[in-house]
């Protein structure tokens, strides 16, 4: 899709973060937004930023963990716009801990919004950019995380995995019948992020476990936060992001070094049937 003006983009976690800054570059280039965020203020207060910058933007409250909510999410674009033509998938959340020990409601939460949110966009989106039978694009947030593996993540890393997965198949599917819809998946590195902030919005009804006491994963966490805090900025990866689109691009990695270097000695373990090696991007 190299023209993108007067086209219509779907946003899911699109109140901060990735999100947002993907749904300001997306209006930059005069498409018209459909913001999606479970956080109702926060919401707001990003699509009153988006329209003060002159970009046209209807936000709907969603929890893309409920497949019915993002059905309503595509019923309200279409019935604002008339179409839609990039969907990005991109709420995600975070927690971490021994995978023995990390309460049931991490692995719940985790999977229900990165790995079924993803889903339930393709499963109600995909169809829709079908019928247009025209230029269309679905990105689908993944991580570095799906391409490596690292302790106390398991939760974060089998959902990023599983989403990266999905967009393989979906990318194959798609040209196998000659859609005219493209498929990027986003691996970004840490992110300048309130990822670890995401516990603002876990559903009471999976706030009952208990916080694994490791040790080594307080520390690992400490590391965690301040490579978020020290992270490349939002703005950065909406570029990329939005180049991608208009290249027909796949695979959005991040050009860091040490993440490569991480994702290369996983690529190698599993080309050689040797055990996994330990290698973090630092």
């Amino acid at each position: 899709m190299k023209n993108l003006a007067k086209r219509v983009a779907v946003v899911t976690g699109g109140a901060s973060g990735i999100g947002f800054a993907i749904a300001k570059a997306l209006g930059t280039k005069d498409m018209k937004v459909v913001l999606a965020d479970v956080e109702n203020q926060a919401l707001a207060n990003a699509a009153a930023e988006l329209a003060r910058l002159g970009i046209e933007v209807l936000p709907v409250e969603t929890d893309v963990t409920r497949p019915q909510d993002v059905e309503t999410l595509a019923e309200k674009a279409l019935g604002a716009f008339g179409a839609v033509h990039v969907v990005c998938n991109n709420a995600g959340v975070f927690a971490g801990g021994p995978a023995w020990e990390s309460p049931l409601e991490d692995y719940q939460w985790i999977l229900g919004v990165n790995m079924w949110g993803v889903i339930h966009g393709v499963r109600t989106f995909v169809p829709i950019l079908l019928r247009q039978d025209d230029e269309g694009h679905i990105v689908n947030t993944a991580s570095m995380a799906a391409v490596t593996t690292l302790p106390y993540a398991a939760a974060y890393h089998m959902s990023k995995h599983a989403v990266l997965a999905l967009s393989e198949v979906l990318y194959h599917e798609l040209r196998a019948r000659d859609a005219k819809i493209g498929v990027s998946a986003l691996c970004p590195e840490a992110v300048a992020t309130r990822i670890g902030d995401g516990e603002r919005n876990r559903p009471a009804r999976l706030r009952a476990g208990a916080t694994p006491s490791s040790p080594e994963f307080a520390v690992v966490k400490d590391a965690m936060l301040a490579a978020i805090a020290q992270g490349v900025s939002p703005d950065v990866i909406a570029a990329r992001v939005v180049k991608a689109i208009q290249e027909d691009r796949f695979y959005i990695f991040s050009d860091a070094d040490a993440w490569r270097r991480s994702c290369t000695s996983r690529l190698e373990d599993v080309r050689l049937g040797r055990n996994p090696t330990l290698v973090p991007p630092v």
